[in-house]
């Protein structure tokens, strides 16, 4: 019973009595034995009814039981998807590319919202092993090296009184780096104004490298505003907020989360479906699908994990 409620109210969004369930899928039994059915379900807290005279919708404790023990085999818009991405090579030019036609395809598929993040590897900060210090008019040219000799630039203001403490500088961080980190603190107070522009311009590049590799790539909002639960702007406006702004708070570790399960509460009104999906280096990404509680479990579980499986493919 459990299944075809939520079955009818996913496809209709239409509370469900037991003249209509027995009527749509045919059962061998009367309307008074189903609503029997029914009242025990919602007796459960699995099923609930909005309106005294309306019919009943699942609960968040009935999606829960229904994805955990009731969900269907996904549909053949899955499986076609699962066949459409077996064929996919690495023919991108960048992986940005990659993860924006995948992620287009989920909200295509689903119209959901589609959230793909890019790997992040096991150790994010490259340590930073040498830099060069250079000055050039007013401005301070840092050049950096990390890791597996990955180099970078940094270009900063430099104050005219700081010009002449480069070279003292330059050798005080070297000593610094032979030790291990950086020990700011013991900075000798001679240094102090270029010492000060060379801490917060590492400061500033090591956030934007963290943030980059962060980064996700989300589409389908516009699906998501064409949901009947999502009509009042009201209702949808924190989850927009959040995917505007954090959108790496909205996910979690694989698996779906459904409704005030969820930590963050911009979410407490949606479903969210996750997989994770790994790199050759090591580095693990997700990829996920937001919408209402009153989702296709089935295919979005099944769509979700044939895009992490695919990354993880022509990633490793």
């Amino acid at each position: 019973m459990l299944q075809l409620a939520v079955r009818h109210y996913v496809d209709t969004m239409e509370p469900v009595g037991s003249n209509t369930l027995v009527r749509r899928f045919g059962l061998p039994a009367s309307p008074a034995t189903v609503r029997s059915a029914m009242g025990a379900l919602e007796q459960r807290g699995l099923l609930t009814q909005p309106h005294t005279s309306a019919g009943r919708i699942p609960s968040q404790q009935g999606y829960r039981v229904y994805v955990d023990d009731l969900l269907p085999a996904p549909g053949a818009a899955a499986q076609q998807l699962t066949r459409e991405l077996t064929g996919l090579s690495l023919q991108w030019a960048a992986l940005d590319d990659l993860l924006l036609h995948l992620s287009r395809r989920l909200a295509d598929l689903t119209g959901l919202l589609s959230l793909i993040t890019r790997p992040v590897p096991p150790q994010p900060r490259a340590s930073l092993q040498a830099l060069r210090l250079v000055a050039s008019g007013d401005r301070l040219l840092v050049f950096l090296v990390g890791d597996a000799a990955a180099a970078h630039s940094l270009n900063l203001r430099l104050p005219l009184q700081a010009r002449h403490d480069i070279g003292a500088l330059e050798g005080w961080v070297g000593d610094q780096l032979r030790q291990g980190p950086i020990d700011w603190p013991s900075l000798p107070p001679q240094l102090s104004a270029c010492g000060a522009v060379l801490r917060q311009g590492l400061a500033s590049h090591q956030q934007a490298r963290l943030e980059a590799s962060q980064g996700t790539v989300a589409t389908g909002l516009a699906g998501l505003l064409a949901q009947p639960e999502f009509r009042q702007t009201a209702s949808l406006r924190p989850l927009v907020e959040l995917v505007e702004g954090s959108p790496q708070q909205l996910l979690q570790q694989g698996g779906i989360w459904i409704g005030a399960e969820h930590p963050n509460q911009a979410l407490h009104h949606c479903a969210l479906v996750q997989a994770d999906y790994h790199s050759r280096e090591g580095g693990v990404g997700q990829v996920a699908l937001v919408g209402p509680m009153r989702m296709a479990y089935a295919t979005a579980r099944a769509a979700v994990q044939s895009v992490a499986q695919t990354l993880s493919r022509l990633l490793s």
